[in-house]
């Protein structure tokens, strides 16, 4: 049963509990995608009915993100923990090393997968990193016969939202995939070229305050934020939970 945040339905896991989920799908057979969103991406959904429809869709529904776990608890239905989708993709490294799974990685600008994927091995020497591909193509036919040919288990899309959930689920059945990931900006943050918050920041939940500072240009995407916690509350007030 999944935990309804403004109509878009989360797992309510902590980490450790996504990860085990993540273990599951690899070795089930199909093609699973995930998705990790945070208030911006929820207060979009909620004016996209084919967005949150794509969303709700994914096997793994993951809160990214300190608003989206706010807003749960303001209405009511409080989830375990914020599961970052970096975090979750960075614990992930080890399971696909354990086990021998091949790991592609999708998106950036050019070279950015490349040096995320030079990061990863670095820590990870057994991981197989199987290709990667930045996120400047305009047709995606090409893109999907690479990755396809790579043989990868999992794939790490990071395309920004809502275009790399829309790749997911458009093409789920013509990716042979096991588990795909949406993860927005991640890869920049493997490759290193954007900083995360220091810790104490991440821990008082103030890591989109950190990226506002470093990125003023956010500020536009930012507003969907308190937005989104309006929205939340005038709900609330309504004595219910629904994406109206």
């Amino acid at each position: 049963m999944r935990t309804d945040v403004m109509g878009v339905g989360f797992d309510n896991v902590t980490m450790a509990e996504a990860i085990e989920k993540a273990k599951a799908l690899l070795s089930q057979p199909g093609h699973a995608y995930c998705v990790t969103p945070n208030a911006e991406i929820v207060y979009e959904a909620m004016h996209d009915e084919n967005f949150r429809a794509i969303l709700n869709g994914a096997a793994l529904v993951l809160p990214d993100g300190a608003g989206t776990v706010l807003g749960a608890k303001l209405l009511g239905t409080p989830l375990k923990e914020k599961v970052a989708g970096i975090d979750f993709a960075a614990n992930l490294l080890g399971i696909l090393e354990e086990t021998g799974k091949r790991l592609y990685l999708l998106g950036g600008k050019p070279g950015i997968a490349e040096q995320a994927a030079e990061n990863m091995k670095k820590k990870h020497p057994g991981l197989c990193i199987c290709g990667t591909a930045d996120g400047y193509f305009k047709d995606e036919a090409p893109v999907i016969e690479k990755i396809n040919a790579s043989k990868p288990d999992a794939l790490f899309v990071c395309l920004g939202a809502p275009k790399q959930e829309i790749f997911m689920h458009a093409h789920r059945d013509d990716l042979n995939v096991p588990m795909m990931i949406g993860l927005g900006g991640s890869l920049d943050g493997f490759a290193g070229t954007v900083k995360r918050a220091p810790d104490w920041m991440i821990r008082l939940q103030l890591e989109w305050l950190y990226r506002l500072i470093k990125e003023p240009k956010r500020i536009g995407r930012m507003m969907r934020l308190p937005k989104f916690v309006l929205a939340v509350l005038a709900q609330r007030m309504r004595g219910g939970n629904s994406h109206g």
